[in-house]
């Protein structure tokens, strides 16, 4: 299912014996536009200082009452690497993290997370791992990855390719692999407040000094595009819809789908 950041944002984080603190924002790579880590500020805990907890230490997601717990204990997360939440986090910062927490790197195998498309990786999730589309790090990093905070980036302009079409507004991500699926779109300063969702693998380029994403969409496909509304879950049935109208396989499909151009 998909979950939208601003309704995550807030939430408690539990560890094994006491709580963390809350969920501030998240740390996604500039690659795959996958979720990284959350932001939790620790409050009266520590003081206020900001930690990083991985999608790989977490489990059950309680969402009535706003929490989520984490295979940690309080006296792990103290014991973490400092990391600055103002600045775009570097491979080096990941790799320091990973060590200290003893994960496997996410860049080192075929999927979104490594040797898995999935963070934790339980007995009913493994049997799908080859039906999963792949991710190939090898042909995709360029320069030196960093890891974007969602604070900084829920604002920046979305430009199609004939002009702009307004600000994001929120990411929806898939609550299992934790990757952003889909920008939700907010048209105010272009066409009358509709908000719209437009798909992360449909950005082209990123200027992160401006701002600014592009999108390689016309002003009036996306004008035309079936209209979100937030009130109501995303439906595999919506989201089928919205991929027909643009002409883009979902990310769902697999690559035999793909490669046959069924959806």
């Amino acid at each position: 299912m998909l979950r939208s950041m601003n309704t995550l944002t807030g939430f408690t984080i539990g560890a094994s014996d006491g709580d963390i603190g809350k969920i501030e924002a998240f740390y996604f790579d500039d690659l795959s536009f996958t979720v990284r880590h959350l932001v939790v500020d620790t409050g009266g805990w520590l003081s206020g200082r900001k930690v990083l907890i991985s999608p790989r230490a977490l489990g059950r997601i309680d969402w009535d009452g706003s929490r989520v717990s984490a295979s940690l204990t309080k006296a792990q997360v103290e014991s973490s690497p400092a990391i600055d939440t103002d600045q775009p986090v570097s491979r080096q910062k990941e790799i320091e993290y990973h060590r200290y927490y003893g994960y496997p790197t996410y860049w080192s195998g075929p999927y979104l997370w490594g040797g898995y498309p999935l963070p934790v990786m339980g007995p009913d999730a493994a049997f799908n791992v080859e039906a999963e589309r792949r991710w190939d790090w090898a042909t995709k990093e360029r320069g030196d990855p960093h890891l974007r905070s969602s604070a900084a980036v829920i604002g920046y302009h979305i430009t199609a390719t004939d002009g702009e079409i307004g600000h994001v507004e929120d990411f929806l991500v898939d609550e299992a692999s934790w990757a952003i699926r889909y920008m939700v779109v907010d048209t105010s300063n272009w066409w009358f407040g509709k908000h719209l969702l437009v798909s992360v693998e449909w950005i082209g380029t990123v200027d992160w000094n401006a701002s600014q994403l592009h999108v390689g969409l016309t002003r009036e496909q996306i004008k035309s595009s079936p209209e979100y509304d937030a009130s109501r879950p995303v439906e595999r049935e919506y989201e089928t819809r919205l991929h027909d109208y643009y002409g883009r396989p979902g990310y769902w499909s697999t690559r035999e789908d793909v490669s046959a151009g069924r959806r």
